[in-house]
């Protein structure tokens, strides 16, 4: 897990957002093929694949596909179903998790990183300014990056796929500095769980609220669109 592999072709998976961006940042920079990924899944909005086009083209992937996935036939979750999404901290896994997603997202990676022949797979996750979703532990990135091993044609015949996370420790702040040092324009990306037709962010959900303070935490400016009244940058 997190073995560094400089070249070659990587499959990124790019939702949009702050920590996928930097990801994608991450990998350009480590000298990788990079080939961008975003699942079309049934979230509220489409901003955020309309961000992660933008950010693929501005930070250089070699391509960016858009796989749909329709997880509004589950739903089972505030950004798939018709279940409000919270506005104040609550207890326990939050009901923006959805089922099952990072799972769903890396097997879509996994899948075009056998066609593409490219071993390695990078992914925005983190584990310290979260939700407290599941699938963005330590021990479900090690477990999938075995099961690359044992699930694949590649993996048999003696590829070794690696599963880059180099974000899952660090703070939103360090992500930030991380990013803006590898060029990220973060004001190309949405992180907003219900951002409106024209991206701008709430400033009100358990996501806004990560990223605003990441953004104070790092002492620098925060570029994100809001509608007005949030935060600082009333449009």
């Amino acid at each position: 897990m997190n073995t560094s592999k400089t070249g070659g072709r990587a499959v990124v998976l790019l939702s949009g957002g702050l920590d996928s961006a930097t990801v994608l940042a991450t990998a350009v920079q480590s000298g990788h093929e990079c080939h961008s990924l975003a699942v079309d899944y049934g979230q509220r909005h489409r901003a955020e694949l309309d961000a992660a086009e933008r950010v693929s083209q501005a930070l250089g992937a070699k391509s960016h596909k858009v796989v749909k996935v329709d997880l509004r036939a589950i739903g089972g979750s505030a950004l798939t179903d018709d279940i409000e999404v919270p506005t104040e901290p609550g207890e326990g896994i939050p009901v923006t998790y959805v089922p099952a997603r990072n799972t769903l997202m890396l097997s879509l990676a996994l899948g075009y990183a056998e066609v593409l022949d490219a071993l390695n797979l990078w992914i925005g996750v983190n584990a310290v300014d979260y939700s407290g979703y599941p699938d963005c532990r330590p021990q479900f990135i090690a477990a999938f990056e075995a099961l690359c091993q044992v699930a694949t044609k590649r993996g048999v015949e003696g590829g070794r796929f690696v599963l880059h996370t180099p974000l899952i420790h660090l703070t939103k702040a360090e992500i930030i500095r991380r990013g803006l040092a590898a060029g990220v324009d973060y004001a190309l990306t949405v992180s907003c769980y219900q951002a409106d037709d024209e991206g701008r962010a709430c400033g009100r959900c358990d996501s806004c609220r990560l990223r605003h303070q990441g953004f104070v935490d790092a002492g620098v400016n925060d570029p994100t669109r809001y509608v007005s009244g949030a935060f600082s940058n009333p449009d």
